[in-house]
């Protein structure tokens, strides 16, 4: 087994958390360009971590201008082996009430201004998302849940829009139609880039409105959702606490064989691949590369 340390990307309410040791903060760069911030560095109950700010602090980033390639890549490159995703999202379900934490396991992607693989002309890869959460890290987000008696909802599928506007009734009624069961605009394609980084990767979609299918929820206010996302915020840094003890500082691989999922899934001839691109992917894709 090998060392956990595990990454969160998510909003500033989920990095200050108490007890946190050695804490600090560390710009990293990255080929693809500038991470949303820097990274803050620590120990919580033995497990090594590392935290990113999604929007950057201050919250500058728009979910389209978010450099999702750079920070993946940076938290490849400092050696997190596994990410938790935590997120703001609205609810297509009566029974997902704001406050709810749902544990998605499935994703339709509508995003359609961002870049979405590390790979390209030059040097092309196709990586499976049939399964494009990690079970292990849902489990133990499931029990790190159950005894910080937080209310969660395990399964589900997120739908992620381009934004920043919100949906239109027409779109919520659709997306309902089609059974999701949340809807946000940060999940892809960081899940995608994870996956191609040979990342296990698990999100937390914390519901902070009904979206405006509801009749009591038809015009959704940025002031409601930060209401709700405020008091989320505690919830998450308790589950988070109670998530490191349980991944404990000892990693197990995923069920799914995540960290070797490049193995097959690299098309481009060896000696046809573009070298300005294979030098951008040395953390990405560097454990299958270094033997090519």
């Amino acid at each position: 087994m090998s060392k956990t340390v595990l990454g969160v990307i998510g909003g500033s309410g989920v990095y200050g958390i108490d007890g946190l040791e050695g804490a600090r903060w560390e710009r990293v760069r990255s080929p693809w360009g500038e991470a949303s911030d820097e990274l803050l560095f620590g120990r919580l109950h033995g497990v090594d971590m590392v935290f990113l700010p999604r929007h950057g602090r201050g919250h500058v980033h728009t979910p389209s201008s978010i450099n999702y390639r750079a920070n993946i890549d940076v938290m490849k490159r400092v050696g997190v082996t596994d990410i938790i995703s935590v997120s703001a999202c609205g609810s297509f379900r009566e029974e997902l009430a704001p406050g709810t934490f749902v544990l998605v396991d499935q994703f339709i992607d509508r995003t359609f201004a961002r870049e979405k693989s590390f790979f390209g002309p030059g040097f092309v890869a196709h990586v499976s998302m049939a399964h494009p959460v990690c079970p292990r890290l849902v489990s133990a987000l499931t029990k790190a849940a159950a005894q910080s008696g937080i209310k969660h909802v395990v399964g589900g599928t997120y739908l992620a829009m381009e934004g920043p506007q919100f949906s239109t009734l027409a779109e919520s009624n659709l997306y309902r139609a089609w059974g999701c069961s949340v809807i946000g605009m940060t999940a892809m394609p960081e899940a995608k880039l994870a996956r191609e980084a040979e990342l296990p990767y698990a999100i937390v979609a914390m519901v902070t409105d009904y979206d405006c299918w509801h009749p009591g929820h038809d015009h959704v206010t940025v002031d409601q959702v930060v209401k709700i996302l405020n008091g989320n915020a505690d919830n998450a840094r308790r589950l988070l606490k109670a998530l490191a003890p349980l991944l404990g500082p000892q990693r197990s691989p995923s069920p799914l064989g995540i960290e070797t999922t490049l193995d097959t899934a690299l098309i481009t001839s060896p000696d046809k691949r573009d070298a300005a691109l294979v030098a951008k992917l040395d953390a990405v894709a560097g454990r299958v590369l270094k033997g090519a």
